[in-house]
C-alpha cells in the first residue's frame, strides 16, 4: 500500500514504552508501544532494555539491541491511529468501500487528484479534518 512510510527523524522515550517520534512529514506524535509487548517485543518490558532504543540509522524505524525492532511503516500507523489522525489504510479502505477512483474521491471531497493519490500513499500526512470529511461524506451518502 504504502510505498515508503515517512522516516523517523529523531525519537526520544518520554516514558514507560512511550516514545515521542518526530518524523520527516513533519509531525510529532507520540506512541505507546504496550500493545507491542508480546513475544519477542515483551522484552521492552524491561526498562533497562528499553532505554537501549535507537533510531535506525536511515531512519527506517527504531532499534534494540538483539536484533529487535519496529519499522517505521508500522509505527507511522500506531502513531496516527493512537492520535486520531487517519491513515493512508483507513483512506484507501474508504476509496475501495465506496468505488472512488483518484478522480472521484477529489471531486467528492473538493480536493485535486494529486493531493488524493498522496494521501492514498501516505506520501503525505492526512489532516484530521480530511478524516472526518470522508466519514460526514460516507454517512450522507447513506442516508
Amino acid at each position: 500500500m504504502n510505498n515508503k512510510p515517512p522516516s523517523i527523524k529523531s525519537a526520544h522515550i518520554v516514558g514507560p514504552l512511550r516514545v515521542s517520534i518526530d518524523w520527516t512529514t513533519g509531525e510529532l506524535i507520540e506512541v505507546d508501544l504496550s500493545t507491542q509487548a508480546v513475544a519477542p517485543f515483551d522484552a521492552l518490558l524491561d526498562p533497562a532494555f528499553f532505554n537501549q532504543m535507537q533510531v535506525d540509522e536511515w531512519g527506517a524505524g527504531l532499534d534494540w539491541p538483539g536484533g529487535l525492532d519496529l519499522g517505521s511503516d508500522r509505527l507511522y500507523q500506531l502513531c496516527r491511529e493512537q492520535a486520531g489522525l487517519p491513515t493512508p489504510e483507513a483512506f484507501d479502505a474508504w476509496m475501495r468501500r465506496n468505488s472512488l477512483s483518484l478522480s472521484t474521491a477529489a471531486e467528492s471531497l473538493g480536493m485535486t487528484r494529486r493531493m488524493i493519490a498522496h494521501y492514498r500513499t501516505g506520501s503525505k500526512p492526512i489532516p484530521k479534518v480530511v478524516g472526518l470529511a470522508c466519514k460526514g461524506w460516507e454517512a450522507e451518502r447513506r442516508s
